[in-house]
């Protein structure tokens, strides 16, 4: 992780990292129907982040960074107007919940039935999130990482 996005994250996007997600949206626009699809979604994604209070927006900016880092193969979109990030099929493996979209006091990270986190006969597949650090930078990665391993 780069210094910069370890000091900026608590007032959210970078410059640099706006100006880099609207750039690959248009990468995305320009490649055809299946890249305008998936900027659409990503254009949708961040609009639902912008609309958050401030302290989901600085949770769901992070995930996103870490998530899209994670998993570059995930596609970003909303799910029930939650920031998600869904498989080669469509199907959400994961989405953030934000704490403000139904009056809870923490966000939580869902992971959906495409997710892999199988591990006997029970398993959490939601985590609550009420601060990013680095220790929980690395659990979303290592989830969401895990979440893709069974995958084809």
């Amino acid at each position: 992780m780069s210094t910069e996005t370890t000091t900026t994250w608590a007032g959210g996007f970078s410059p640099q990292e706006r100006a880099a997600m609207k750039q690959r949206a248009t990468e995305l626009r320009a490649e055809g129907k299946s890249g305008a699809k998936r900027a659409d979604g990503l254009q949708a994604l961040l609009d639902a982040i912008a609309k958050m209070t401030p302290e989901d927006r600085a949770l769901a900016e992070r995930v996103h960074v870490t998530a899209t880092a994670a998993a570059p193969d995930l596609a970003p979109k909303t799910w029930y107007g939650m920031p998600a990030y869904a498989n080669a099929e469509g199907k959400v493996v994961f989405a953030l919940k934000n704490a403000g979209k139904f009056s809870q006091r923490y966000s939580t990270l869902e992971f959906q039935d495409p997710a892999h986190l199988d591990d006997g006969d029970l398993w959490p597949v939601s985590f609550a999130l009420t601060r990013w650090s680095p220790a929980v930078e690395q659990k979303v990665a290592e989830l969401v990482r895990t979440a893709l391993s069974g995958a084809d």
